[in-house]
């Protein structure tokens, strides 16, 4: 049998694991919930995650990287501030100015994201502290998850049903929420609260993979070796048994194999090895082992698909159903299918594993973050701007904050003036910068590839600082126009004194006219009352030659 889980919400879905791929040409129209879209609004979209019992909630992305939701809204899972459900794609304003990197959900269903910057926001369903945030209130709004992950930088989410695992760029493991089978890995079965870093056997190792079963939780380490624990009812695990794992333990059937990614469906898992061979174990009621039969399989067994090897392995936890993709390109399925059960590998039509959910599984869902392309073509400033930050081709990576950018030499020449000299004698493929922040200097560097800039006001002062050091008088005029933007009487001093520091004549004149609108209330913040000597100085004199003083 396999395991049930506790009701919640009246909701039944299962959770599953999104993250972002690399997809060209994915119809996201083959998933029903998204005949609420206009046409318009499809061709637009350029990231997806279809989730929930039905498949009847969704997240996206825009081409202006707005993040809009539809559906039915359970527990507030899409983080609108309400529950109400929604027939009409609304914009997620909380969210407005971040990237998404990698998604994940529950059952709950809850919401786990972590950005571009390596934020994590959760919202959605709480009663088993799944969102981290050290309560079981549900989060109708995306929380910012700071405790132990502030100096961190997360770069895979995954959910079980009620708990989630973070990774973060130097290889740790952070778990929280249910863990009523041991799947958070503390070794008891208390709630986790808050995000807390799982150790144990994987202490000094360097974990580049997570997944969530049900209830149970898996990681690839950069040996190839697979550890896991949780719940094991169905042999989930792959330790030849059926007792549940409190604490994380390597899988000893995989000895001298070196896996590569791990993939967990409703109560079974899949791993794919460095040689292209899938491996299989746990449940098998449907099929979704692809062994032959439905036995269930508490040990790794080898899959046979065809002899071209395996690249990609994809399974979801709201459904029974499993699949992968080869070299040539090929896609196999097995499992449940429309209420079927399909034993065997079954070779499909498509062209990636995301249509296999969108077609064959129930709940159609997604099995991770989709990334959508409208075509093939891209021309040259689409091509340069996917490049930016890429490790896969660039030539240079500037540290900053303890943290790397990656961009290429050749283009930095080309784009700017500084690095066309500051690079020509240079062989280096490290350069060490202290001068401004890593937020401040990913946004510079991400000009050069793209011709906008996507910043806080506040930060992009630093911006403006680094582009007067660089006399780049164009992106100083983009940064103006954001500090524009986010003027309000609070801040307006502030940016009055950057704008007077890095000689902004623009905005300075832009500041002051908005101080002197808002003249009185300007005058009792604490930026008034803290204001440089001459600038006050000079200030009250221009005030007064304008007449802002006059009864």
């Amino acid at each position: 049998m396999e395991e049930e889980l506790p009701l919640s919400c009246g909701e039944s879905g299962k959770p599953v694991q999104a993250t972002l791929s690399s997809l060209k040409m994915v119809d996201v129209g083959k998933w029903p919930i998204f005949s609420l879209c206009s046409e318009e609004e499809l061709q637009l979209i350029r990231q997806a995650c279809v989730f929930g019992s039905a498949s009847n909630e969704v997240l996206y992305t825009t081409v202006n990287n707005e993040i809009f939701v539809l559906g039915t809204n359970c527990c507030g899972c899409l983080g609108l501030g309400d529950v109400q459900s929604t027939i009409e794609p609304r914009r997620l304003d909380s969210l407005s100015g971040k990237k998404i990197a990698c998604l994940s959900y529950g059952s709950g269903p809850h919401i786990v994201l972590a950005t571009t910057e390596g934020e994590v926001f959760t919202w959605g369903h709480n009663a088993y502290s799944q969102l981290g945030n050290g309560t079981t209130n549900h989060g109708l709004v995306p929380c910012y998850i700071s405790t132990n992950l502030s100096n961190k930088q997360v770069i895979e989410v995954a959910c079980g049903s009620y708990h989630s695992l973070v990774l973060t760029s130097d290889g740790e493991v952070f778990a929280w929420g249910y863990n009523n089978s041991g799947q958070v890995g503390s070794g008891s079965t208390a709630n986790q609260p808050i995000p807390r870093r799982v150790t144990g056997c994987l202490q000094n190792k360097a974990v580049v993979n997570i997944a969530c079963g049900q209830m149970c939780s898996m990681a690839v380490v950069d040996a190839g070796e697979v550890y896991v624990w949780g719940y094991n009812g169905n042999g989930q695990l792959g330790l030849g048994s059926s007792g549940n794992q409190p604490t994380p333990c390597r899988v000893a059937a995989l000895q001298g194999i070196h896996v590569q990614r791990v993939a967990c469906g409703y109560a079974h898992t899949l791993v794919l090895t460095d040689e292209g061979q899938v491996y299989a174990w746990g449940a098998n009621s449907y099929g979704q082992l692809g062994t032959g039969n439905k036995s269930n399989q508490s040990y790794p067994t080898p899959i046979s698909v065809e002899k071209d090897r395996i690249i990609e392995i994809a399974a979801c936890h709201s459904t029974h159903t499993s699949a992968a993709k080869t070299q040539g390109g090929n896609v196999y399925m097995w499992g449940q299918c429309r209420g079927q059960s399909v034993t065997l590998p079954h070779l499909t039509r498509f062209s990636c594993t995301d249509d296999v959910f969108a077609c064959f599984a129930t709940p159609a869902v997604t099995w991770r973050l989709l990334s959508v392309e409208p075509d093939g073509h891209l021309t040259v400033a689409e091509s340069l701007k996917r490049e930016f930050d890429n490790p896969d081709t660039a030539d240079l990576k500037f540290l900053v904050d303890g943290k790397y950018i990656y961009a290429h030499k050749v283009l930095l020449k080309i784009r700017c003036e500084h690095f066309r000299s500051s690079l020509e004698n240079n062989e280096d493929e490290i350069v060490e910068m202290s001068e401004f922040s890593y937020p401040v200097y990913r946004a510079f560097l991400e000009y050069l590839y793209t011709d906008s800039i996507s910043l806080s006001p506040e930060e992009a002062i630093g911006l403006l600082d680094l582009a007067t050091f660089y006399r780049e008088n164009r992106l100083k005029k983009l940064c103006q126009q954001t500090i524009k933007q986010g003027i309000c009487e609070e801040n307006a001093i502030a940016l009055l004194s950057a704008a007077v520091k890095y000689e902004a004549q623009d905005l300075e004149e832009f500041c002051f006219r908005f101080c002197i609108n808002h003249l009185t209330v300007v005058t009792q913040t604490s930026g008034f009352a803290e204001m440089d000597h001459d600038l006050l100085k000079n200030f009250i004199s221009k005030a007064s030659r304008v007449g802002a003083f006059k009864n």
